[in-house]
């Protein structure tokens, strides 16, 4: 049998280093020959990443005294990278053993995939919609975090938004997988010229899968291999940023990836989109109100 082919494992920290210290000793606990960790720490507290580098000297921890967002940290840890696949995975996930191997194994095997996302399972056991179509203007009703989503789930809008409600068993081409995690050819990241840094945070996903789509390149859910992903954990930190970083995205996405229409109406989205950041800030502000007056 041939060896598995090498996987660089690229994950982007900020501020959740309780949730680092688990993914890393999951990684720890099944060492893998044919792979390498690279930890991006971004906004970085020294003495905590010299406490994981001298417990665990093989992974290679990179620290950051500035937030430069996501998609720049993982620019900088494919840079670094010596695999053949890159696995991007989030600090708050704990991998299962030979996932890394699994999705290199099969893209191995489909030389005309440029990225595999696996199952995702948030920490009561329940499938993260992961794979998901290409936002369009059913993404505003549909989409993940959408009011109607959290009401009424099963609506027409949200099953087409989010595409693995029927929990497929076997692997099958989608738009585009969360980038809680997925694995990435090289070759494919670095043809399209890796991830846009216009993205600090959320939608640079999809942009990635859609310009390798663009590119000749499909995108593949794979339930075959799964990990746990608890989710929103570094957002915590710093929430209402995290907000503006949403909204902005979107509407950068609209900008760059939108059809003739849509983007002919970018001035309507953008007062859309800024409406609704008000309306999630100006929320977001009551529930820290009402809750400091409960404390």
């Amino acid at each position: 049998m041939q060896p598995p082919p090498f996987v660089s494992i690229i994950i982007i920290n900020y501020r959740t280093y309780a949730e680092l210290g688990a993914c890393l000793n999951s990684l720890a606990q099944n060492p893998d020959e044919h792979q390498e960790v690279i930890v991006i720490d971004q906004e970085s507290k020294v003495d905590a990443l010299r406490e994981f580098a001298q417990r665990l000297p093989r992974f290679v921890f990179v620290p950051d005294a500035a937030n430069r967002g996501f998609a720049a940290g993982v620019n900088r840890g494919a840079a670094l990278a010596r695999g053949k696949y890159l696995l991007i995975l989030n600090p708050d996930c704990s991998i299962e053993p030979r996932l890394s191997e699994t999705l290199a194994c099969w893209l191995d095997a489909h030389p005309e995939v440029g990225v595999v996302g696996p199952r995702i399972r948030n920490e009561d056991g329940t499938v993260q919609p992961s794979a998901r179509r290409f936002p369009d203007i059913t993404t505003v009703l549909g989409g993940r975090t959408s009011f109607l989503t959290r009401i009424l789930p099963g609506n027409w809008f949200t099953k087409r938004n989010l595409l693995v409600g029927d929990q497929p068993t076997v692997p099958h081409k989608v738009d585009w997988v969360s980038g809680a995690c997925f694995m990435v050819r090289r070759d494919a990241f670095e043809a399209v010229g890796g991830m846009d840094e216009g993205f600090f945070l959320y939608w640079e996903d999809a942009d990635l899968c859609r310009r390798l789509k663009k590119a000749g390149w499909d995108t593949v859910y794979h339930s075959g291999a799964e990990l746990l992903h608890l989710g929103g954990r570094a957002v915590a930190y710093a929430p209402e940023r995290a907000l503006v970083a949403f909204h902005r995205s979107a509407y950068r996405y609209v900008r760059k990836h939108g059809s003739v229409l849509e983007r002919t109406f970018t001035p309507a989205v953008y007062v859309g989109l800024g409406a609704r950041l008000v309306l999630k800030l100006a929320w977001h502000r009551v529930r820290l109100a009402i809750s400091s007056s409960r404390t």
